[in-house]
Formats: structure tokens, C-alpha cells, sequence
């Protein structure tokens, strides 16, 4: 099984740690030259998403991925990542990748001092460890499946193959969320 993490910003290796822990092979996506490579999921870390969104245009390579995501790739995204898959964003009009149904209002929990540690449930997984840092949250979903809450807030979802969280599991030592999504790829790639 092999993944790609686009690596424009973000936690990009501290993602591609965890997913070659859990066993996968990985490779980032820096250029338009590295989506030519066979791979059967995406990761799309944190950031600023609004950058991200501009430098997948610049870069020529958003087209090629919001085809490979609409097509059914599954893809896990985490806080900016979760904002680029938004079919809404609250208070911004524009819309990166829109394949999930959901309203995602960015930076939700406030400036960087807002970031914040917590243990919650995730849907079929139990409690596990969360890290948000200028977290979003979903303020709306209109189709997409909730996956946990944190302080009456949906902070992960998922849609068909896609996974979307406000946190960062990268930063903490759990790697269950990664083995659930890396079991959605196994089932895709059969």
C-alpha cells in the first residue's frame, strides 16, 4: 500500500512517520512530477489552507488530484486538509476540493494561544488522544458521517472514503485513527 502526503505545509513527516509505523510505504507530493506515481491514498495535513489551495493551482497538480479524490481515492485530512475538502467554508465563499458535504468554519477554536489537548471518542474506536492547534470544526454536515465531538463541536468525519479531522493525531502517540483509515485503503485497493 502506498501514500502520498502532499507536502506543501503541515506536519507532512510527522504523518508519513505514523503511516510507515502502521505499515504503509509513503512518498510526498511536492511537484506536479511525484502525482505521476502510482498511489493508492492521499494525505493532506494542516497548514494554512487557503496557501495550500493556491499552491496546488500554481503547482498545476489540483485538478489531478480533485479527479483522483472524486473517483474515490481515499483521503485523510487533517485540519487545513479538513478545510480543502469542505464543499463550505463559513464566512469565506471560496471552496478548494468541496468533495465532502460539510460546513467547516476555520480557525474555530481561536489564534494559536487557543490550541488544545483533550481526549475524546471516535466512532468505532474508543477514546483517543487530540491535538488542535487554530483548530476549525464542522459547523454543518449535509451528508457527511460525524465521527467524534469535542465540547458539543463535530471535530472528524468521514464521507465514502474520506476522513476529515480538526486535530492532529500526528502529534500524539495513538496511531488507531491511521490503521482505521489505512483499512478503508485496503478495501479500496482490493
Amino acid at each position: 500500500m502506498k501514500i502520498a502526503v502532499l507536502a506543501l505545509q503541515g506536519d507532512f513527516a510527522e504523518h508519513r512517520k505514523k503511516l510507515e509505523e502502521c505499515g504503509a510505504e509513503t512518498f510526498e507530493i511536492r511537484q506536479k512530477k511525484d502525482i505521476m506515481t502510482e498511489f493508492d491514498g492521499l494525505v493532506l495535513p494542516g497548514g494554512e489552507s487557503t496557501v495550500i489551495g493556491k499552491l496546488l493551482h500554481e503547482l498545476d497538480i489540483y485538478d489531478i488530484l480533485k479527479e483522483k479524490i472524486e473517483a474515490g481515492m481515499p483521503v485523510f485530512a487533517t485540519c487545513a486538509g479538513m478545510i480543502l475538502l469542505a464543499e463550505k467554508i463559513e464566512n469565506d465563499d471560496k471552496v478548494h476540493f468541496g468533495t465532502m458535504h460539510m460546513t467547516v468554519k476555520r480557525n474555530a477554536y481561536g489564534r494559536q494561544l487557543g490550541s488544545f489537548r483533550t481526549d475524546a471518542a471516535v466512532k468505532g474506536l474508543g477514546e483517543v488522544p487530540m491535538t488542535f492547534i487554530r483548530a476549525p470544526y464542522i459547523a454543518d454536515t449535509n451528508g457527511a458521517e460525524v465521527l467524534a465531538y469535542v465540547e458539543g463541536k463535530a471535530v472528524a468525519a468521514r464521507e465514502e472514503n474520506q476522513v476529515a479531522l480538526a486535530f492532529h493525531p500526528e502529534l500524539d502517540e495513538n496511531n488507531d485513527i491511521y490503521r482505521y483509515w489505512l483499512d478503508i485503503v485496503k478495501n479500496y485497493t482490493k
